[in-house]
């Protein structure tokens, strides 16, 4: 007993001291405990004590996320005993999140973790042509934008759709701090969801009110998640930057009711946010907004110019192609590119309509500001409205010398299978609007651009993240080490009284977790400890993704992409690989024998 305790002291001093000086160098891929759980039920649904400290009390963490159970058999008791000083130790000046220092940015000037991400292989080499949407990609977008998007939607809400006029005036703003990317709002019952690869809800909230799991469970017929029919009436994806402030809207506006007693219908109230949004978006008034004041909605560019002058200097073909009107976005590339910005582009296309750009096959484009007669072809320098892949292919004689391992889809007519056999990179921020049917269709490389993913990483880099990830890692060995200590046998109810509160235990640091990423969902990438469903969407859809477009100033224009190692595993084989490498618990602790 001594001999692990004293084992537990100089790790704790050792992990302590060198989280303060290199925080980055600890964080290590082989732990995984974000991904490591049950399906654990009895969490608390109350989150306030993590996320800021309680009037007259210092900053520290509560007691109670450190108490364990006791047990009467005194091996487990050990375990339970040396698991609770190790963490009190490493937490000992561990302080409470005020989620409103957070900051999370969507700009483009840069990150220390600006590498780009594989998850197929990919030679830059072999590609011909890049295409660029606008929105998020080419350019992004302060925090006005969303806020702007916000009260006009909440205005046209009072105005066309009736609602209280008191709205306007209780202080409903858009909160960067509530949304993030990925969601899905359940157009019966209101409720923003976090959904995970499975489509299981992780995470709701009704307005801004966390569900707990039962209800989850009993809204869901007890297991968390709805059959594919229902699944596509009943939730509608928040997957693009824009929708975050859709997202608050709903939930604030639910909030409004519920607070000042009035009766409301959340199925009604989904559906007259989604047009107000739509409405807000169709009537171009906030693009003129922005249009007119570059400055204040646009984030700087520093690397863009770089970038495009590097792959146009490979030989490699620019197409431009965006769902927003030629005025706005001449506006915004002037402003980040300069007023020459159409010679760099071998082909510009705006209201282009994606996705049904990529499905529609009888569309012919149009020359902006010219007669409507038929384009016969595309020259740099011009610019083309509307359109569809299959004109663009025989306008543009895309070559297939290059594309013989590329097989395209069997619903591609024959004037598009020359499209799909080139050698083409999308880039944009949209999974289902820009990436999904280039993909699935025609068998581009797409390479999606996920300014969440800078954020992120800063964050899970940092001391307090990487504490948190291993103290659930020590918990769940903790609850390995003692079910092995019990064996087989059936389990009393002091066992299971003494599993349950340890399970408790990992959901309030996965809460933990969460907060340190400043929102009530935690990560884009994550819907509670297993992978989201935008990650799912991400890897399925995605050869490639980055922090922005900048990132490829770092690369050559003939680079070749390799995805990591483990990509795709079963879980035993991860573990084989982790095995040599990883310390746990188990090695903290010891074996039974050496004690």
């Amino acid at each position: 007993m001594a001999m692990r305790l004293g084992l537990l002291a100089a790790l704790c001093h050792s992990a302590s001291g060198f989280l303060s000086t290199n925080s980055v160098a600890l964080r290590s891929t082989i732990f995984r405990a974000s991904s490591l759980d049950v399906d654990i039920l009895n969490q608390s649904n109350d989150t306030s004590e993590i996320f800021t400290p309680q009037t007259g009390m210092d900053n520290s963490l509560p007691d109670s996320m450190f108490l364990f159970p006791k047990h009467s058999n005194e091996a487990v008791s050990d375990i339970l005993q040396e698991t609770e000083l190790l963490i009190r130790s490493m937490h000992k000046h561990t302080k409470n999140v005020d989620k409103k220092t957070m900051s999370r940015s969507t700009k483009m000037t840069g990150s220390e973790h600006d590498a780009i991400y594989a998850n197929t292989y990919v030679d830059l080499g072999k590609v011909d042509t890049v295409g660029f949407d606008y929105d998020y990609t080419l350019v992004t977008y302060t925090e006005e934008l969303l806020e702007l998007i916000y009260d006009m939607a909440l205005k046209r809400l009072v105005k066309d759709r009736h609602y209280p006029l008191e709205m306007l005036d209780s202080g409903l703003t858009f909160d960067p701090h509530f949304s993030i990317r990925g969601l899905a709002v359940d157009r019966e019952t209101g409720w923003i969801c976090h959904l995970s690869y499975t489509h299981k809800v992780a995470v709701a909230w009704d307005g801004r009110e966390k569900v707990s799991t039962s209800q989850i469970y009993k809204e869901y017929r007890g297991k968390r998640a709805l059959n594919p029919k229902e699944r596509k009436s009943r939730l509608k994806p928040l997957n693009d930057l824009f929708s975050m402030s859709e997202c608050c809207l709903i939930a604030d506006t639910i909030q409004f009711f519920k607070d000042t007693g009035i009766e409301f219908c959340p199925s009604n109230v989904v559906t007259d946010i989604l047009g107000a949004i739509g409405d807000t978006h169709k009537s171009g008034d906030f693009h003129r907004i922005v249009a007119n004041n570059p400055e204040k909605y646009f984030n700087p560019t520093p690397h863009l110019k770089a970038v495009l002058s590097d792959l146009k200097g490979a030989g490699k073909r620019l197409i431009f192609a965006s769902n927003s009107p030629y005025w706005y976005v001449d506006a915004g590339m002037k402003y980040v590119l300069g007023d020459d910005w159409l010679k760099m582009w071998d082909a510009v296309i705006v209201s282009a309509g994606k996705p049904a750009f990529y499905t529609d096959s009888r569309r012919p484009f149009r020359q902006v500001n010219k007669e409507n007669s038929r384009v016969e072809k595309l020259i740099p320098g011009e610019v083309y409205t509307e359109g569809c892949l299959r004109e663009l292919a025989r306008l543009f004689d895309w070559s297939d010398a290059t594309g013989e391992d590329r097989v395209p889809s069997a619903n591609l007519d024959q004037g598009a299978l020359s499209l799909a056999s080139s050698n083409v990179l999308y880039i944009g921020d949209s999974l289902f609007a820009d990436l999904v049917d280039a993909k699935r269709e025609y068998g581009w490389i797409t390479a999606a651009v996920t300014p969440e993913l800078g954020f992120e990483t800063d964050v899970q880099a940092a001391a307090d993240y990487v504490l948190v990830e291993r103290t659930i890692e020590f918990l769940l060995n903790a609850l390995r080490l003692v079910q092995s200590e019990l064996g087989p046998k059936q389990r009393t109810q002091e066992d299971l009284a003494v599993l349950d509160s340890i399970e408790r235990l990992v959901s309030r640091w996965r809460d933990r977790e969460t907060s340190l990423l400043g929102n009530p969902f935690g990560s884009v990438f994550r819907a509670r400890y297993q992978p989201s469903l935008f990650a799912h969407s991400l890897r399925r859809y995605c050869d490639l993704y980055m922090n922005n477009i900048g990132s490829l100033r770092l690369y050559s224009p003939q680079h070749r992409f390799y995805p990591e190692q483990d990509f795709r595993l079963l879980a035993h084989e991860i573990s084989l690989r982790s095995e040599k490498e990883c310390w746990d618990l188990e090695d903290v602790l010891g074996s039974k024998n050496a004690s």
